[in-house]
């Protein structure tokens, strides 16, 4: 991102035309990042509390007075009967970044022997998923798109969550590659495919084991790969078995002969490439379904060629010293609760996390009120009055109206750190383009500062952030060989040490025990899970809660709006207007069936909880699916709910993630 800025002051940001990826544009959302940087509503000084808890009523006070009151209670909790356990940071990537995001924030908490947290709630499952197959979570290279003749875009609205991916899937099709995708929603991307695929949420792994059940029945495998490269074959070959098209389609919803024309195309196909995102893993089979899939480019041999694989995420290919940044030897042993389960440790400490109650709550780069699980159960614990909560931000979000005290942060503009990518390989430097606006501070900063108002001494909380920038880099894994602060400094961004093109499996090399893509993994043996990969069917579905499903017979999705980045930026007025307001798209089938036609308000319901939204009458959603655009904070709702007032706190299968789309609900007029 390329800033313009005049006396003193952001005028303009812009993508860098000369990175080989973005290729000089920025999504909808940044686009807006000079405005939101700027906004009417930009927290710039320290706030206290000055109202009851949730009501948003604050008064300015110093620095000074916020840091001597954090570091005071905090250090009041840590000396009590409850311990340093009892206080619990909050964050995931807001703001994101390695210095910003995991560095000297690791390191306070480290050293005053708080919990730990659990940072689950984004790809866990599907990053253990990738493991467990393919040994990381390293996939295809995109760059290699045009070379492929077969493009599946699983589970993933590209043009709203991975817009520079896009142009590569262009410039394959005009080769004449098709471009398929499977999703239960129609899209803006599915929009533009070349078919749709409307599966059944959840379902995605019964999908790859039909497609592999004609892969091995007509033997579209590549048996040399399969020899050299793997292992399981025999087992994998048993399981496939098990799911014929006709099975799969019961299950998916889908005809079945275009599972096997599906699975033919594939493989027949030279290099297919497979975009997997991380909607399909947020329900019960949510890591087996990713392991699955990242069975298929093996059975056929695409990881040979350039365009061929499968990519969930580059990010395990960014090999920063994060030991170094973090510290974890400056920690003692404490206990670790899982982020998405933020409801049952404020109010059910009993229920599974153990310990002490959380008295102390520090949260940054995230929006829990807003983006938690079970949001009725969340906002019940941030109320809690003995609760100590402190905040960072940009904004007063939906979390910010229930802390104690409101800390100012910087934006991307106004502080130093380095990032890893998702979806490419180049590092990126992140330069302070304008200085700090108002009396916000860096995260790194105000750590910094907490640790020496608590008395911490040690060293490593005195350490600024380009010296942060080395120690993650200095001792890095090879394929930041040649990256340095120097380097960065020069260029902006640097590819890693990785080959173009690259092709991380073409002769085998996989990152697992075996050295080979495991069809069969020990590890998940041991783990008492099925060892090869299967289908778990969602915990909210006919299958395995038919009472329940008799009741709520709907699924929810509930992805982000194309406007919103999760719940970033849901405050700028022009993205919000365009987002229009809560709504909710149902298909005429089961509109009709409910009396629901476009424009009236509804509601949508379980047992969990309801949330208000207007109705979108459209076939862009399969039978039997919903979907709420979210995450809206409760404040710009008409009633203060969003769609997370219907989520559970149930975990996946593998990575203890999230199952935000394995919820079932029912739709109803609103009074």
């Amino acid at each position: 991102m390329l800033v313009t800025v005049e006396n003193g002051r952001a005028t303009r940001v812009a993508g860098d035309p000369d990175h080989p990826f973005t290729r000089g544009f920025l999504c909808t959302k940044v686009n807006r990042y000079v405005e939101r940087t700027y906004h009417v509503d930009r927290l710039t000084r320290p706030l206290r509390r000055s109202g009851a808890k949730g009501q948003g009523r604050f008064e300015p006070i110093s620095w000074d007075e916020a840091l001597d009151e954090v570091a005071s209670r905090l250090s009041d909790i840590a000396r009590s009967g409850d311990g340093p356990q009892a206080i619990l940071p909050y964050s995931y990537a807001g703001t994101m970044g390695m210095v910003q995001g995991s560095s000297m924030d690791r390191r306070f908490f480290h050293l005053i022997g708080a919990s730990k947290l659990d940072r689950t709630i984004c790809s866990m499952a599907g990053t253990v998923g990738m493991r467990m197959t393919v040994g990381a979570n390293i996939g295809a290279d995109a760059e290699g798109i045009p070379e492929s003749d077969l493009v599946l875009l699983w589970g993933t609205n590209t043009l709203t969550s991975n817009p520079h991916l896009w142009p590569f899937v262009l410039e394959a099709r005009r080769r004449g590659t098709p471009v398929i995708a499977i999703d239960p929603l129609r899209t803006r991307t599915a929009q533009q495919c070349d078919e749709w695929f409307p599966i059944r949420p959840g379902t995605d792994a019964a999908l790859a084991l039909g497609m592999m059940h004609v892969l091995f029945a007509e033997e579209l495998v590549d048996h040399d790969y399969l020899r050299r490269y793997t292992l399981g074959e025999t087992e994998l070959r048993a399981r496939a078995a098990e799911y014929p098209p006709e099975r799969v389609a019961r299950i998916t919803g889908l005809p079945a002969e275009r599972i096997t024309t599906l699975a033919q195309r594939y493989g027949r196909a030279r290099a297919a490439f497979v975009r997997i995102n991380y909607g399909l893993q947020r329900h019960a089979g949510g890591g087996m379904a990713v392991r699955t899939i990242a069975c298929l480019p093996a059975l056929t041999g695409h990881w040979r060629r350039a365009g061929g694989g499968v990519q969930l995420s580059t990010s395990a290919n960014f090999e920063f010293d994060r030991a170094a940044l973090e510290r974890p030897d400056l920690s003692p042993p404490v206990r670790t609760i899982n982020m998405i389960k933020l409801g049952e440790a404020l109010t059910q400490p009993d229920a599974g996390v153990g310990g002490p109650p959380v008295r102390a709550l520090v949260v940054y780069n995230s929006n829990p009120a807003a983006v938690a699980p079970d949001r009725g159960m969340v906002l019940r614990g941030l109320a809690r009055p003995d609760l100590f909560t402190v905040v960072l931000e940009h904004f007063q979000t939906d979390t910010a109206d229930w802390a104690d005290i409101v800390l100012p942060a910087t934006t991307q503009l106004e502080h130093w750190d380095v990032h890893l990518a998702y979806g490419h390989h180049y590092v990126t430097l992140n330069r302070p383009s304008i200085a700090p606006v108002g009396e916000a501070k860096p995260n790194s900063e105000i750590f910094r500062l907490l640790a020496a108002r608590a008395g911490l001494a040690h060293p490593a909380t005195r350490d600024d952030d380009l010296t942060l920038i080395r120690q993650s880099l200095e001792g890095a894994g090879p394929k930041l060989a040649g990256v340095t602060l120097e380097a960065l400094l020069a260029n902006g961004w640097m590819r890693l040490a990785v080959p173009r093109p690259y092709l991380p499996f073409a002769e085998g090399g996989f990152p697992t025990p075996s050295g080979r893509c495991e069809f069969v993994s020990q590890r998940l043996e041991a783990m008492g899970l099925d060892p090869v990969p299967t289908y778990t069917p969602p915990y909210e579905s006919p299958e395995r809660a038919p009472a329940l499903a008799e009741r709520y017979p709907l699924t929810l999705i509930s992805s982000p709006a194309h406007q919103f980045l999760n719940s970033t930026f849901v405050n700028i007025e022009p993205l919000r207007h365009a987002a229009r307001e809560p709504e909710l798209v149902i298909h005429p089938l089961d509109a009709a069936a409910r009396a629901v036609v476009s424009g009236i308000r509804v509601a949508v319901h379980n047992d969990r909880g309801e949330f208000l939204a207007v109705a979108r009458v459209e076939d862009c959603v399969r039978p039997g699916t919903v979907w709420a655009p979210s995450v809206w904070w409760g404040k710009f709702t008409p009633d203060g709910h969003n769609a997370n007032h219907t989520t559970s706190q149930r975990e996946t299968d593998l990575g203890h993630g999230p199952v935000f789309y394995d919820n079932l609900v029912e739709v109803s007029p609103a009074d």
